[in-house]
């Protein structure tokens, strides 16, 4: 069975196709710029030559054709035609309450994903988009969705409940919800089975760290907190976001600054976290490198980062009253060495002996970077968010099939 996976933004489409059986991708791209004359669609055929094209490509029902045309294309396609395509399965940012697992593409479900774009309005109209443009050119072709929250819905109300009028939770649903859940289940998965252990059995702590970064603390499998909010912008600092604040600074801001509402959340999304206190970049290479060429800014953002995310793994560690293993995943967790290390120096209170060598090799390998009998296991996993998605899509279309 062949799996179109699709990650749609709103002017951007990523996607990946597999091959379930042998758990093979057999071509992934992206079309970036949608909407533009000069939009730029990059596809990747497995053991072909990559294709990079630049063309009108005002909108996404366009873009998901011409990806279709490459995926059957005669020199640079991997499919004799598109009736090979089986399912398509989505990445949907927010599924809210009503969705605590992945499911099948029908009208009831596209309407509560549209009831809960206030929730997400960046992200769940740009969703839409794919699934629609997906119905325009597949018509028939079964389509599933893969929340980022669903993962998190097993919280317990002390977690997800936050100290205001009870009232907001009631009529408008103000609450945790949490992001980066299929990374997290994915890596917690990993994590048990590299450990040899029943996933059932363990306290783990997954630190999904990218320019978008959140921690989770898993128990027994299921997610008990984790460190986004009601949006991505809570918790961790980020790559411009800012995380975690005193709530006050938002009004203070605004009074000082005569800002408005957007301006204020533009500032708090897109102009904080690395970005803002460097004054050099939100990427932390960049941020590595000028901090060993001596730039202070840059030894101070990275300080703070660090010290965040050392904050939010202890806590993590509390609310479960132990941990069994700290996993580190997502662009900066499985390529930044120097805050892998220093993360882990700083956790010798919870029994976490490093590993610097093991910590230097095997990029892109799962790995341990904790000694032999560390009290707590440190490791490597890199996320497969994409998998996840195309395995979801593929149990729900077998499931549909009995």
């Amino acid at each position: 069975m062949n799996i179109l996976v699709i990650n749609a933004g709103s002017s951007s489409l990523k996607y990946q196709l597999f091959q379930m059986e042998e758990g093979n991708i057999l071509a992934k791209g992206r079309v970036e710029r949608i909407g533009m004359e000069t939009a730029i669609l990059t596809h990747e055929p497995t053991g072909k030559a990559e294709v990079h094209e630049v063309r009108e490509i005002l909108e996404h029902t366009t873009a998901i054709r011409k990806v279709l045309e490459l995926l059957v294309h005669p020199e640079h396609g991997v499919l004799a035609s598109m009736s090979e395509i089986d399912a398509v399965g989505h990445r949907v940012v927010h599924g809210g309450e009503s969705f605590k697992s992945s499911v099948l593409v029908n009208d009831e479900v596209k309407k509560e994903i549209k009831r809960l774009f206030d929730l997400a309005p960046l992200h769940n109209p740009a969703h839409m988009l794919g699934i629609s443009a997906v119905e325009a050119n597949m018509p028939g072709v079964p389509q599933a969705v893969v929340f980022d929250t669903a993962f998190h819905q097993s919280m317990p109300a002390h977690a997800y409940l936050y100290p205001v009028p009870m009232a907001l939770y009631r009529k408008h649903k103000v609450r945790r919800y949490g992001f980066h859940g299929t990374s997290h289940n994915y890596v917690s998965e990993r994590a048990a089975a590299f450990l040899g252990r029943p996933l059932e059995q363990l306290k783990l702590v997954t630190c999904h760290i990218g320019n978008g970064a959140s921690c989770a603390a898993i128990m027994g499998g299921k997610s008990v907190d984790t460190s986004m909010g009601m949006t991505p912008l809570e918790g961790l600092m980020m790559g411009t976001r800012s995380g975690d604040l005193d709530p006050a600074i938002v009004p203070y801001a605004m009074g000082k600054e005569d800002l408005t509402l957007g301006e204020i959340s533009s500032m708090l999304n897109k102009h904080s976290g690395l970005q803002a206190i460097s004054g050099i970049s939100s990427d932390m290479r960049e941020i590595v490198e000028a901090l060993e060429a001596g730039d202070k800014n840059a030894a101070l953002a990275f300080e703070m980062y660090e010290y965040r995310l050392r904050k939010y793994i202890g806590a993590y560690a509390a609310a479960m009253n132990g941990v069994d293993a700290i996993v580190f995943t997502a662009g900066v967790g499985e390529n930044s060495e120097l805050l892998r290390q220093t993360v882990c120096e700083r956790l010798t209170f919870l029994g976490v002996e490093f590993d610097e060598e093991a910590n230097r090799t095997g990029r892109g390998l799962e790995r341990r970077i904790s000694k032999q009998g560390s009290k707590v296991e440190v490791l490597v996993i890199p996320t497969n968010e994409e998998w996840v998605i195309a395995r979801d899509t593929y149990g729900l279309i077998q499931s549909q099939n009995v």
